[in-house]
């Protein structure tokens, strides 16, 4: 793809070559029915594949245990992994690299959506304040802890299978990894709670079984340290970020993708004076950024070398061509947020137009 602006410019992504650095960030739609992916999801992909594009998966859920929402796609059974290998041949039939991100919930779920109606599970029994569709959680035993780890090594190994190119271990937003990370959630008494070592230790156990099974130039992760989705804030997020990249580094994996502490859980804009930049220079890997990034900013950011990549999600969401869009500097259609989350198959998912379209009417 042809283009001077910052965005449009190749980047050598370990053993993937990108022809851009505009990532299709992970994007929940809830239109897996029973947790399997469904054939409409190869036209969602496609439309945001290009030659070269790199895109990650919406999360999907490694366990029954692991969710949280109705309809989000799984990969623990070899109907889910199956019906994910046409998904995944159509984007490579595109140019594009494909990675899965493999999630938990923790306590962000229900008893109605656990096994036998179990409460889910969590480093505490804490519960998210106000918020009643969530059931109280049951705080995990440390004998416990090792397969959960597991079940994150199988779900990579079972994306592998599925055909994508590697994975994004779901280590932000309030989830079950980000629960053990930070201090407001995680007030453990064991070798998993703690001090900075033991509340990252479950994230890096979980990094290093997936890169071992998979190579770890296959594995990325994503964290939000600042941010303090349904009550997962950190007393020191400076250290714990600075602490996460830093040690990161020694699993030799491919990336580590960042949300910019400025985003709240409304996906409203916040001014803060923390920054990713103490963890980009901290990390020996690529680095991607995402969280409400305009055009100008995303190419700003890899001007100024704050970033290799930059992920964007309502923005592709509502403009499958995006990186034209950049390209041209053309307007893009506005996202309908009452459409993110439905169940419909094609309306909000696979209906907003394309720039050509657009120009023919």
């Amino acid at each position: 793809m042809d283009g001077t602006i910052p965005l449009l410019t190749p980047y050598k992504l370990g053993r993937f070559d990108l022809s851009h650095r505009i990532v299709l960030a992970p994007l929940t739609r809830q239109r897996s029915y029973n947790n399997v992916p469904q054939p409409h999801a190869i036209l969602y992909y496609t439309q945001r594949t290009t030659k070269g594009g790199f895109l990650i998966s919406e999360a999907t859920v490694i366990s029954q245990t692991a969710i949280g929402y109705e309809h989000v796609p799984g990969i623990w059974t070899e109907e889910q992994v199956e019906a994910w290998k046409p998904i995944v041949d159509a984007v490579h039939a595109k140019g594009g690299t494909f990675f899965c991100q493999i999630w938990h919930c923790g306590r962000i779920s229900n008893t109605t959506f656990q096994p036998n109606g179990e409460a889910p599970i969590s480093p505490s029994d804490k519960t998210v304040s106000g918020v009643t569709e969530y059931s109280p959680p049951r705080r995990l035993r440390t004998e416990e802890i090792p397969h959960i780890v597991n079940e994150f090594r199988v779900a990579a190994r079972n994306a592998i299978e599925a055909g994508f190119d590697g994975v994004e271990i779901h280590g932000a937003n309030g989830y079950l990894i980000d629960q053990f990370l930070k201090d407001q959630v995680n007030d453990r008494t064991d070798k998993y709670g703690g001090s900075l070592e033991n509340r990252c230790r479950f994230a890096f156990e979980v990094v290093e079984a997936v890169s071992k099974e998979i190579g770890a130039d296959r594995v990325g992760l994503r964290l939000s340290p600042f941010n303090t989705y349904d009550d997962t804030g950190d007393s020191n997020p400076d250290q714990l970020a600075l602490y996460l990249a830093e040690n990161l580094s020694k699993y030799g994996i491919l990336y580590c993708h960042a949300i910019e502490p400025r985003m709240m859980s409304n996906q409203r804009i916040r001014d803060t004076r923390h920054s990713l930049v103490p963890m980009r220079k901290a990390f020996r890997g690529s680095f991607i950024v995402a969280g409400g990034y305009t055009r100008d900013e995303g190419n700003r950011a890899v001007a100024e070398d704050r970033a290799d990549l930059v992920s964007y999600g309502r923005f592709f969401l509502a403009n499958p061509d995006l990186p034209k869009r950049f390209q041209l500097n053309a307007p893009l259609n506005k996202y309908d947020r009452s459409t993110f989350y439905t169940s419909d198959p094609v309306v909000g998912y696979t209906d907003y137009p394309f720039l050509d379209e657009e120009e023919k009417n």
